[in-house]
């Protein structure tokens, strides 16, 4: 489960994603992004592609603050069971976004301890995870999007590759995917399929990045 990523490359979102929207104020770089912060994301309205801000992870329309992202992990959500449950059901098929990242972490079990690792494709600087999203209105009347990131079995048995990996779309199905016109199952799972393991790169990180206060570019640097 993908809990931590970094965007650092801020100022060629617009550029890469969305050449013709703006960023939003208040988006800085992060190399240390955790779920209920604010992130910027890509969707499409009124058919044209925008850049918005919102929280990382699903709110229940009951819940009171962001404390559920935490206890019910709504940060990502598994591609293989997206089409079932009620959380993703509608949004898959017609509310999916594009949440840039220059990377992520996840951890491995070590005889050690647990590791961290910074986790980035060999062939994109900037790419974007497959994300979902939705609306969440607090007890004051003002309304959130909020967004998820979708994750896959990584079909890899590997001690450096983890089991599972956030879906990283390739740059040719980002307007697929944008497109709240394609509905289908298979269209959908044909994009949502792992990243190649061999265009991964793997690197072990300081175990900084276990607290979610530190944010510098030390957190993505070999300790190797």
């Amino acid at each position: 489960m993908t809990s931590r990523f970094a965007l650092y490359d801020t100022a060629t979102i617009s550029k890469r994603f969305a050449p013709d929207a703006g960023v939003p104020k208040g988006v800085k770089p992060s190399y240390n992004i955790s779920p209920a912060a604010s992130v910027p994301v890509i969707v499409v309205r009124d058919g044209q592609r925008a850049i918005e801000k919102m929280i990382w992870g699903f709110v229940a329309p009951t819940a009171k603050d962001t404390n559920g992202i935490f206890r019910y992990k709504t940060q990502s959500a598994r591609s293989e069971r997206i089409f079932d449950k009620p959380t993703w059901a509608s949004a898959i098929r017609t509310q999916r976004c594009l949440i840039p990242a220059n990377g992520f972490y996840e951890w491995r079990n070590l005889p050690s301890g647990k590791a961290a690792y910074y986790i980035r494709p060999a062939d994109q600087m900037l790419f974007a995870f497959a994300g979902v999203y939705g609306t969440w209105t607090d007890p004051d009347g003002k309304e959130f999007g909020m967004c998820a990131i979708i994750t896959t079995n990584s079909g890899v048995e590997s001690d450096m590759t983890p089991s599972r990996l956030p879906v990283i779309i390739d740059p040719a199905d980002e307007a697929d995917w944008l497109n709240p016109d394609i509905q289908d199952i298979n269209s959908l799972y044909k994009i949502m399929r792992p990243y190649d393991p061999e265009l991964l790169t793997i690197t072990r990180v300081s175990d900084a990045i276990n607290s979610p206060k530190p944010n510098s570019p030390d957190l993505i640097a070999s300790i190797r």
